[in-house]
């Protein structure tokens, strides 16, 4: 491979073409970008313009028109659906807006569940789950159901879903959407740990330039194309 040690993303002409009927439409056009190990990148940019098409191809969870994928220098573009969702589980974690959690399970339970595609014992799957329950600040709500639980409270057991595994990369859609303000800052200051003091690496999809502040660099997408915050001046 030709990419470097440092180099955890590399997007190589990227494109993503969608077709409604007979019009062809034209989401990512020929992108190019590099995120290193233990960055903390946010993408903005205006409804339409791709943030959570970029992000659904970095996660593995769409494949590109045309383009390549490298993820810790393994090609992930060309790999087969069944290739692909055992790369995720390995590899990504994911942290959307409404948290997706079991409504039935437990905040334990909700985020042993990457685990069960592993070979872990069930008493290994319980240490790695109580472990970041401390991470996370959930220890004593374990065995709460999200609906016991506080918007907050649900978005860090998503967040605790996530990196369970040890995820190679976290990728975020709106992490913080659905919060109010001082819920959303303590999410971000929560994202701001994992990437700083557990080597995390945080992709970051947002419209909140509250929150774009958290990260160590932003970008902007528009139209499909990958701006400086300069260019967009």
């Amino acid at each position: 491979m030709n990419n470097n040690d440092k180099t955890l993303v590399k997007l190589d002409g990227l494109s993503k073409q969608y077709t409604r009927g007979k019009i062809t439409v034209e989401v990512l056009d020929g992108l190019h970008l590099s995120v290193d190990r233990g960055d903390f990148l946010a993408l903005m940019g205006p409804s339409g313009s791709g943030k959570s098409t970029l992000l659904n191809l970095i996660g593995g969870l769409d494949q590109p028109t045309s383009g390549s994928i490298e993820i810790a220098g393994q090609r992930v573009d060309n790999l087969s659906a069944s290739e692909l969702a055992s790369w995720r589980a390995t590899h990504i974690g994911f942290v959307f807006q409404f948290y997706n959690l079991l409504p039935v399970l437990t905040a334990h339970r909700n985020i042993e569940l990457p685990l069960l595609l592993t070979h872990l014992s069930r008493k290994q799957r319980k240490q790695h789950v109580e472990a970041v329950l401390e991470i996370v600040g959930l220890a004593d709500r374990a065995h709460h159901r999200p609906a016991e639980l506080s918007g907050g409270e649900q978005q860090r057991v998503a967040i605790a879903r996530a990196v369970v595994s040890d995820a190679t990369l976290l990728v975020c859609d709106e992490p913080t959407g659905d919060l109010d303000r001082d819920t959303a800052d303590e999410i971000l200051e929560l994202l701001g740990l994992l990437n700083r003091d557990h080597d995390k690496t945080v992709i970051m999809v947002t419209h909140d330039p509250k929150a774009a502040e958290h990260a160590s660099h932003t970008l902007h997408l528009d139209k499909g194309t990958l701006v400086t915050g300069e260019e967009l001046a």
